[in-house]
């Protein structure tokens, strides 16, 4: 039988171990001179959005989309978003485009290595979330039920 403070322990070593990988990422900037490419804005943020999630999370499970096939399986999204995206993550490396000539013009969209890896790591993430989902849940409706008292 476990100790009553293990829990604690595991989860002040899990903290601990959390601030280690922050201060050796972020310890080095300083808020009052930012550096001209930001981690989080610049890097993380663009390809964390949601219509981003879904484009590389589809990209992984058909291997190549043309642009309709993405925006019917991407639920919501206009034409104007997917294209952004489209580019920013070409532009990132993530996704890899191939146009040919034909008439109407046939462009394909497929994830590259580094696209791949991403979508591992995001997997990983997604998978979390899926097992806390109905924690998630119950946490939303007891604080609505304290907000509305």
């Amino acid at each position: 039988m476990k100790p009553d403070n293990m829990d604690e322990t595991v989860f002040d070593n899990q903290r601990i171990s959390t601030q280690k990988k922050i201060k050796k990422i972020f310890g080095h900037l300083d808020p009052r001179n930012p550096p001209e490419i930001c981690p989080i804005r610049d890097i993380l943020s663009p390809i964390t959005d949601k219509w981003s999630i879904l484009i590389i999370i589809f990209l992984g499970l058909y291997k190549v989309l043309r642009f309709n096939e993405l925006k019917r399986n991407i639920y919501g999204v206009s034409a104007k978003i997917l294209t952004e995206r489209l580019k920013r993550l070409e532009q990132d490396g993530f996704i890899s485009r191939k146009m040919y000539a034909e008439v109407p013009i046939r462009v394909e969209y497929r994830l590259t290595d580094f696209g791949y890896e991403y979508l591992g790591k995001l997997l990983n993430l997604i998978e979390w979330i899926n097992d806390a989902m109905p924690d998630i849940i119950k946490k939303h409706h007891r604080f609505n039920e304290i907000i509305n008292e």
